[in-house]
């Protein structure tokens, strides 16, 4: 594929193949439960600046969030959120930060605040306080809200860490009720984007409290189902990826294959048969119209009505039949007197006269 702009330039399918072992992340859990910090200990893992997107306005009680570690952007409305992900993707002032990992806390907050949006304009349209939106005013929504998702698993490159809340237990199974029917959408979003999907509880262990980390979805042998961690950092994680193969790297890292490669310059092949053009001046010079090609067309073509939808094989047998109707009108015509040619009738004798 060629790349716009890009001056003959193409991108070189070889450079695509995975540098790094990164790891996408999301942690569930009651409020508390240390979800935020372990978020935050991205900034400590190695692998370049931290970006880390606030929707609930919590990260300025984390130490190092005020830019002097890592950069925590608080999300006042969430209409700002794919706004500022794009900021530090695509912008040249995001991309000079050399962002190497995201978070995001929460998807939880992101979510509803973005739903009561539907909900309040469903109820406001219909006029029922209590109207709820339909299945595929849901779908709609979901596909919206994940493109966030999409933006910051797939389209960063990098490690990222998605902080979600966790739903009462029993109430994801229950579907008449508003939270009821979001909750499953929710959670089926977030599980389709990431990696490894852990809930973390805390347990009091002695005197100490733990936090502990449950493995409950993961694509990776690394973190088989029903793993648990103690008090991890996300450090601890990518020492047990890379036991799988090479460590994590920053997601700036220089390529050892080239990404685009150079475009040879086209050669113009003339198509050696008759085009469409040629065969409409020729007709136009014999004394066809546009319709008696159509008309032929339908006849030869497959009932094709439409001269700019014929093949190179379709235009060369309506030229040949063509042509040989010229030949045949052209053989059918008499010949002409030759220039010095008595004709028959200067030769033929004059009557004699008759005498009186």
């Amino acid at each position: 594929m060629d790349i716009p702009g890009g001056a003959g330039k193409r991108i070189n399918p070889l450079s695509r193949r995975p540098k790094q072992q990164r790891l996408v992340v999301a942690v569930r859990g009651a409020a508390g439960t240390g979800k935020s910090y372990f978020a935050a200990s991205l900034a400590q893992a190695g692998l370049g600046r931290l970006c880390y997107f606030d929707t609930e306005r919590k990260a300025r009680l984390l130490p190092g969030s005020d830019g002097s570690v890592y950069d925590a952007l608080e999300v006042q409305h969430p209409d700002e959120l794919p706004e500022f992900i794009d900021w530090a993707l695509e912008s040249p002032e995001g991309r000079a930060q050399g962002y190497g990992c995201y978070a995001l806390d929460s998807w939880a907050m992101y979510f509803g605040r973005k739903h009561r949006e539907t909900v309040m304009a469903v109820r406001a349209r219909t006029g029922d306080p209590t109207a709820q939106p339909g299945a595929d005013e849901l779908a709609s929504d979901q596909i919206v809200y994940q493109e966030v998702l999409r933006r910051l698993c797939v389209d960063s490159g990098a490690c990222v860490v998605i902080v979600d809340q966790i739903g009462a237990k029993g109430r994801e199974d229950r579907e008449e009720n508003e939270m009821g029917r979001v909750l499953p959408m929710t959670v089926s979003g977030l599980e389709y984007f990431v990696d490894v999907l852990l809930e973390v509880e805390l347990r009091l262990e002695g005197l100490d409290m733990q936090r502990v980390f449950r493995v409950v979805k993961s694509n990776s042998p690394a973190f088989p189902i029903g793993l648990q961690l103690v008090n991890p950092v996300f450090s601890d994680l990518l020492a047990r990826l890379s036991a799988d193969g090479p460590a994590p790297r920053p997601a700036a890292a220089d390529l050892e294959m080239p990404e685009f490669l150079d475009t040879p310059p086209l050669t113009v092949v003339r198509p050696s048969g008759p085009t469409l053009e040629s065969l409409i001046l020729k007709a136009e010079q014999h004394g066809f119209s546009r319709a008696n090609l159509i008309t032929a067309a339908m006849h030869y073509c497959n009932g094709k009505t439409d001269l700019e939808r014929l093949n190179a094989e379709e235009i060369e047998e309506l030229d040949r039949r063509m042509t040989s109707r010229i030949e045949a009108a052209t053989r059918a015509m008499p010949a002409p007197a030759e220039a010095g040619e008595p004709s028959h009738e200067a030769a033929a004798p004059a009557p004699r006269s008759r005498r009186a």
